[in-house]
C-alpha cells in the first residue's frame, strides 16, 4: 500500500481518518447547506461522488448528518443499515457541543445500541462537526 504525500509526512487526510478508499461506495444522508464542504470534498476526491439514500447499491460506508431536530436518530440509523455491506461502517456526523443542532452523546449511544450498532471511535470531522464511527455489534443478526 502506497502512502500519500500527507501520510508520508505523518499527516492523515480527512478521507484517511474516515477509512475511505478509492473504489468504495459511500452513501450520504441528511445533507443540508450546513454540512462541512471540506469533508465532503475530501471524501469525493478519494472515492468519487457520494450516492444518495435512494441508491440500489450495496454501500461500504454511510455518512449520516444528523442535528437535534432532524427527527428520530434511531430511525435514521436503521435507514442507514439497509444498503450497508455486512462489514460496512456508519459515520454519524453531529454538530459539536455549543453549535446549533448539537446532539447529546447519550442520545447517540442509546440510538446506536438500539439499532444494533456500537460506537468504536469519535473524530473531529471539521470545524463544526464531530464524527462517531458505528459498526454492527458482533453477534448482531444480519439485516439482509
Amino acid at each position: 500500500m502506497s502512502a500519500t504525500a500527507g501520510q508520508a509526512d505523518g499527516v492523515r487526510s480527512l478521507a484517511d481518518r474516515f477509512g475511505i478508499e478509492p473504489g468504495m461506495v459511500v452513501m450520504e444522508m441528511g445533507y443540508d447547506d450546513d454540512v462541512d464542504t471540506d469533508l465532503r470534498d475530501a471524501l469525493t476526491d478519494r472515492c468519487g461522488e457520494l450516492v444518495d439514500e435512494d441508491t440500489d447499491e450495496v454501500v461500504d460506508a454511510v455518512l449520516v448528518w444528523h442535528r437535534d431536530g432532524d427527527g428520530d436518530l434511531f430511525e435514521h440509523l436503521v435507514d442507514a443499515l439497509g444498503p450497508l455491506a455486512d462489514n460496512g461502517v456508519v459515520w454519524l456526523l453531529t454538530p459539536k457541543a455549543g453549535r446549533d443542532g448539537h446532539v447529546e452523546p447519550s442520545e447517540v449511544a442509546e440510538s446506536a445500541q438500539t439499532a444494533g450498532l456500537q460506537q468504536t471511535s469519535t473524530i473531529n470531522a471539521g470545524r463544526d462537526w464531530s464524527g462517531a464511527r458505528l459498526v454492527m455489534r458482533r453477534g448482531s443478526k444480519s439485516k439482509k
